[in-house]
């Protein structure tokens, strides 16, 4: 198949397209910058906002997979109108199958980005496309970057009451790979990680393998989207589910180490934000998986 796959640079982006290419499909990626094309990856140049690029970029292909996002604090941008104007485009050129990825919970707590999320999934399963849409919970390396931007604080501020289901990104392109290959489900599946932790146990295990000594405060945090994760309303039960846990991300034995040279080698440059720290991690979503590289981003 030839796939389309949209967010390339960011962090599922670039661990989706080595594992398209090992499943032994052509790849062709989007991105705002211009790339240079190997014999591996088809680098288009497009924006997902004002459409330039997409018409061209989506034609003859076997399927997309969207993955491009505004992020936290997009505001929706490339989640809802962005969603919309591929998936227009994408039918024009007789496109058979959108794959979008979104977030466990879009359904039952569409608050904040969520409601983004909810919108642009909307969108797809209304688009006249074969569809499936992979929720997902957060990632391993946004949960890691989250935590590393608070590391020179002498005081880290936990709610435990709030728990989480990190999985790893390898293993979610692992998993979009699988759906893209099977076809449209025309239905949304969803994909966590092997164990649900409290944020005191999420915090204490990052500690620990960075090496670090924190006082840790008790707080509440408040807000709908909050209290529907204190509900485990960002939680599931679907099976499959990621192998990886908390602790080994943290703490990799070889097993579990992807093939982030080849990756590196066939999507992202030296310079892009999906191999650089953000300043600003609410930027992403779960792990820099952005996609959709802003224009005030310098």
């Amino acid at each position: 198949m030839r796939i389309l796959v949209t967010g390339a640079t960011g962090l599922l982006g670039s661990a989706l397209v080595p594992a398209l290419l090992r499943a032994g499909h052509e790849v062709r990626a989007l991105s705002r910058s211009r790339r240079h094309s190997s014999e591996s990856v088809d680098w288009r140049v497009g924006d997902l906002v004002s459409g330039e690029g997409v018409r061209e970029a989506v034609r003859d292909v076997d399927a997309v997979a969207h993955l491009a996002t505004s992020g936290r604090r997009g505001r929706g941008a490339v989640d809802v109108p962005g969603t919309r104007a591929l998936a227009v485009l994408a039918r024009a050129a007789g496109v058979p199958y959108l794959l979008l990825t979104s977030m466990v919970g879009a359904d039952r707590a569409p608050y904040g980005h969520l409601k983004d999320k909810r919108e642009a999934e909307a969108v797809v399963a209304g688009s006249g496309l074969g569809w499936t849409v992979l929720r997902a919970t957060p990632y391993h390396q946004w949960l890691h970057r989250r935590l590393s931007a608070l590391r020179s604080l002498p005081v880290l501020p936990v709610d435990r009451s709030l728990r989480w289901q990190p999985v790893h990104a390898g293993e979610v392109a692992t998993r979009v790979t699988e759906l893209l290959g099977a076809g449209p489900a025309d239905a949304a599946v969803e994909f966590g990680g092997p164990q649900v932790i409290d944020t005191g146990e999420l915090v204490g295990t990052w500690l620990r393998a960075q090496g670090l000594r924190r006082a840790v405060v008790p707080v509440r945090y408040p807000g709908r989207l909050y209290a529907a994760q204190r509900a485990g309303e960002l939680l599931t039960d679907a099976l499959p589910k990621g192998g990886i846990t908390w602790r080994d991300h943290l703490t990799p034995e070889p097993a579990h180490v992807f093939d982030d040279d080849f990756a590196s080698e066939h999507t992202a440059s030296p310079t892009s934000p999906a191999t650089q720290p953000e300043g600003d991690p609410d930027l992403h979503v779960y792990g820099g998986d952005e996609g959709y590289e802003r224009p005030t981003r310098s």
